[in-house]
């Protein structure tokens, strides 16, 4: 085999290799981003609202309205200021107020004041983005538990938290709010990210050389062995010696190359008997073809017959299914006066057949020249093919003897179709059924019966065998009696010849290419009339 593959397999299983990686880290790489995102919020919201919660527990709910009204400070609310402004010290909290909503913005109760800008008591501000949100649902008793996550320009990350302060009627009167002030949390999602992808990149790195020098050691080094030892056993099939393949993987691959062995082995023999099967063939098909010819040459073949017989006209065929056919048709003048037709269908098919064929057609012939009736002429070819018929086989005969001066036939039917009668009168063919007699060659001592027919100046005598309607088409459709009755009437007195190829052409159309499984062979005979004197 000539030449690399363009994309080898190493190279796609490289590509494959590094495709898994890349997918794995962008995976993991989101996970963690995503993970660190919601550890960070839980963290802070845990923190957040342990301080607002401390902060609602601590303060007296029914001190509040007597500060927004009085702005009055008392110890007490001193009080509360130190622990809002210890905590602020001692935590992460940027800021830690309480407040009460007024309208569209807030009122200041206390504010840690360990920052700079803090509000003092009774200070009006506008909401923070979702502050006032915030505060509806805190006042509608359900408190969101988690933090709201902002990034305001000034104050940059602020997580916040907000819980309901209530008098002793249980009732809503103010808001303990934490704002922490968080780090970019993007920045820590990036980091984070970063280090996880130069560690699984090194770690996929490492992975991958070893993966691939295992997959090129273990997999893809015994598949190339394979490849090029495909190539000699297409290219030296012609040599005795078979191909060796060294490959040990304890695996399918070197089952694989078991297999290759054998196979070169058993198809290295295939080919030498297929040079001999094909030989054989050839030495069977050239005696077929001598068989054929042999054949052929016995049957009449030159038309007409008797150019120098004006009294009538004769035409026949025979198309065998095989090389060699079963069927045949004969006519000869057994006196001036006097005409024998025959045509027969041997069983089987092939040489056997065909030998068979020959024997009866012989023996018919000589027996009929002897001036024996079509009876006994059956009669007798009986007896003869019974005494050495080891083969089984049997042949199915009509025989005629026309009396060409009178226009009378004498036919004997041992199992044949029906032969088919044109009157010139009616102008129209009919099929002219009668009892049978048996086929012949079936058994010792048998009797056939003989009818008589006559025929007028323009009629035509028509014969065949089931090969005509029997022809089958690729439904399994049957040519038929009636088809056949179809076709010649068709034909009205047309000659023989022309009959014979209407048939052979209407048969053809109908069986659309489908396989032809009998011989097809006809035979036509039109009398003319006596000769004149």
């Amino acid at each position: 085999m000539e030449g690399k593959p363009r994309n080898s397999l190493g190279r796609k299983t490289l590509t494959g290799i590094i495709i898994f990686a890349l997918v794995l880290i962008i995976a993991v790489c989101v996970t963690v981003g995503v993970g660190t995102y919601y550890q960070r919020v839980n963290e802070y919201n845990r923190q957040a609202y342990n301080y607002t919660r401390a902060a609602a527990d601590f303060i007296n709910g029914d001190t509040i309205h007597r500060y927004v009204e009085t702005e009055k400070k008392d110890d007490y609310y001193y009080l509360v200021q130190n622990y809002l402004n210890s905590a602020q010290r001692e935590t992460a909290i940027k800021y830690f107020y309480v407040y009460v909503p007024y309208e569209d913005d807030l009122v200041y109760v206390w504010d840690a004041n360990t920052e700079e800008g803090y509000c003092d008591l009774g200070e009006h501000e506008k909401y923070m983005e979702g502050g006032k949100e915030a505060t509806e649902e805190v006042f509608r008793h359900d408190p969101p538990e988690k933090v709201k996550l902002t990034k305001d320009d000034k104050y940059g990350y602020i997580a916040s938290a907000f819980t309901p302060i209530f008098n002793a009627a249980g009732d809503p009167v103010a808001v303990a709010a934490v704002d922490l002030s968080v780090p970019d949390i993007k920045l820590a999602i990036i980091q984070s990210m970063t280090a996880i992808f130069l560690i699984i990149a090194a770690v996929s790195a490492l992975m991958m050389g070893i993966s691939y020098v295992v997959i090129k050691r273990k997999v893809l080094e015994p598949i190339g062995i394979l490849n090029d030892k495909a190539g000699e056993i297409i290219d030296n099939l012609e040599e005795d010696e078979t191909i060796a393949i060294d490959i040990h993987t304890n695996d399918e691959l070197e089952t694989l190359a078991e297999s290759f062995v054998k196979m070169d082995d058993e198809l290295r023999t295939y080919i030498r008997e297929l040079g001999a099967v094909t030989a054989e063939k050839e030495r069977i098909g050239a005696e077929l073809n001598i068989a054929t010819k042999i054949q052929a040459s016995m049957l009449p073949r030159i038309f007409p017959p008797f150019p120098e017989r004006e009294e009538f006209e004769i035409f026949a065929s025979m198309n065998p299914a095989k090389e060699v056919g079963g069927d045949f048709y004969d006519f000869f003048l057994v006196d001036e006066d006097h005409l024998a037709l025959v045509i027969a269908d041997v069983s089987g098919k092939g040489v056997p057949a065909a030998l068979f064929m020959v024997i009866t057609k012989v023996l018919i012939k000589n027996f009929a020249l002897q001036g024996l009736s079509p009876s006994n002429v059956l009669r007798s070819v009986n007896e003869r093919l019974c005494e050495s018929n080891d083969t089984g086989l049997f042949v199915t005969v009509w025989l005629a003897v026309f009396e060409i001066s009178t226009g009378n036939g004498l036919a004997s039917n041992a199992g044949h179709e029906h032969p088919a009668l044109w009157r010139q009168k009616d102008r129209s063919f009919e099929l002219v059924k009668y009892r049978h007699s048996p086929a012949v060659a079936v058994m010792e001592g048998m009797k056939f019966e003989e009818h008589e027919f006559h025929l007028d100046p323009g009629d035509m005598l028509y014969v065949y065998t089931d090969g005509v309607t029997e022809a089958a088409n690729r439904e399994n459709e049957l040519f038929g009696e009636e088809r056949l009755s179809d076709t010649l009437n068709k034909c009205g007195g047309d000659a023989p010849g022309e009959v014979l190829g209407a048939v052979r052409d209407d048969i053809s159309v109908f069986v659309d290419g489908a396989d032809q499984f009998d011989d097809i062979t006809m035979l036509a005979m039109k009398y003319e009339g006596p000769k004149s004197k």
